[in-house]
Parts: structure tokens; sequence; C-alpha cells
């Protein structure tokens, strides 16, 4: 595969970069990348996932735009108010960026759907508000032996981890959470707030750690980082890290 003069033209900031370059950008736009949740985590991720070239994208969201979304989920505009997220979405991309390939989804994410939504994917970035939905995701990356960047929100704190639990020695998201989650009964952002910019850094660092994995092996921009859980605070602005280890009892990955 090779790149057009106009794509060369649209990548040369990354090209240049000594830690990407030509054969990254070309293993960029082979890349496919379902994006599950465009809300305040996936609308920032999509922007710079489209952004540095990703060819492939599947977008997965059942849910439709309200004017209490336009606060943090920076694709849509008023415009886009009582329409479909995913379709929105679609949108968004076609005026960014005409030649991406996009499969959209308004299907909600079960156990049962999540391995065919996610088929042939390179990679899956799941910004879901519920750890039922996150879970479900997770279990179909590991049956799929896809790799997985999970990324939460909420007030002024972040999660971001990089998961691999169909590879040996190496966790899942559910090694993380264990099984007590699978219920939809979780707090969510109406109840406690959350704000916009704080959504934009989580969305935007794991658009930066989805590139990562996707040129590991290809790239000189460092490991994966599997089972490292990037925690981001906002009131007192730093970040930590701390790492997952394989659960031996999960379920999911040691079944």
């Amino acid at each position: 595969m090779s790149l057009s003069p106009a794509r060369l033209q649209r990548f040369a900031r990354h090209i240049v970069l000594p830690e990407l370059g030509g054969a990254g950008q070309v293993r960029l736009a082979a890349a496919k990348v379902a994006v599950i949740g465009l809300g305040g985590i996936g609308s920032p991720a999509l922007q710079y996932l489209a952004a540095s070239g990703i060819g492939r994208l599947a977008l997965v969201d059942d849910d439709v735009v309200e004017a209490s979304n336009l606060q943090r989920q920076t694709i849509f505009t008023t415009r886009d108010v009582g329409y479909g997220k995913a379709v929105s979405a679609r949108r968004w991309l076609a005026n960014f960026d005409d030649t991406l390939s996009v499969d959209v989804s308004d299907a909600r994410i079960t156990p049962e759907n999540a391995g065919s939504l996610i088929a042939g994917a390179d990679l899956v970035l799941d910004g879901t508000d519920n750890f039922a939905t996150r879970l479900a995701v997770s279990d179909a990356c590991v049956a799929a032996g896809i790799p997985l960047i999970s990324a939460a929100v909420g007030r002024f704190q972040g999660q971001v981890g990089a998961w691999a639990g169909h590879l040996p020695g190496e966790a899942c998201y559910r090694c993380f959470v264990g099984d007590a989650y699978d219920a939809e009964d979780c707090d969510t952002c109406a109840d406690d707030g959350m704000l916009g910019a704080m959504a934009g850094w989580v969305g935007s660092f794991a658009a930066m750690q989805a590139v990562k994995v996707l040129l590991a092996g290809v790239s000189t921009l460092g490991e994966p980082g599997w089972g490292r859980l990037h925690i981001l605070d906002g009131l007192d602005p730093g970040m930590r890290t701390i790492r997952i280890t394989k659960d031996p009892a999960c379920r999911a990955c040691n079944s």
C-alpha cells in the first residue's frame, strides 16, 4: 500500500516524525478501529483517530444527540440534536475526510451482539458510560483476539487503559473490575456532572494510546503498555499509572 501525493501532504507532520515515519502512516491507513460510544470520550477520540489517518472506522452508538451533550461531545452541533449519534458522527467524518471508510451501527451493545459489531477491527476503543457495556465489549475483544483501549471519565477524573487479555500473561478489563458490575446500575454524568474539557483530555489521550497500539512493531513510539491504567486528574493536574495483573480466576481471559 502506498500513499497518494494528497495523503502525503495531509500527513506530512506525521511522516517527518522519526518515531512514526512513512511506514507508520501506511500502517494507520490500513487499520480498522471500532469506536464504541460516541459521547464525551468517543467524540474527541474519533476526531484524532480520523486526523491521524486511520483508514477504516466502525462507529457504534444507539443514542441520539441531546442539547446537554454539546457541552462536551465536540463532533455534534445544534443541528444534530434529535438525530442518531452514529449517523451524525459519520456526517462529521464525511465533512472532515471523505476518503475514510466508515461503517455505522445504532445497535445497543450486548453480550450477544458485541462480537459481530467489532468483527474485523484491528483495535477497539470503548468510551461507553456503564460497566455492563464495557464488560461486554471487553469479553468480545478477548474472544476475538482484538486489543482494547477502554476509557472512562467522570467529574474531574479520567481513566485510560490498554488491554490484551487474549495474550498470555496479559490482563483484560474484567481482570480490573471483576464480575460485580455486569448490571447496568452505575452512576452517569447526568447524576455527577462532568467538566467538558476533562472529556476532551481523556478522549484525545485514548486516541494517542490507540495509535501507539496500532503502530507497535512498525514504529518506535513505544510499547503498547498492556495492563497499564492511566489515571488523569483534572483538579490537581497530573497523571499516575498503575499496573493491573491478570486475574487467574477471570472468567473472560482465563476460561
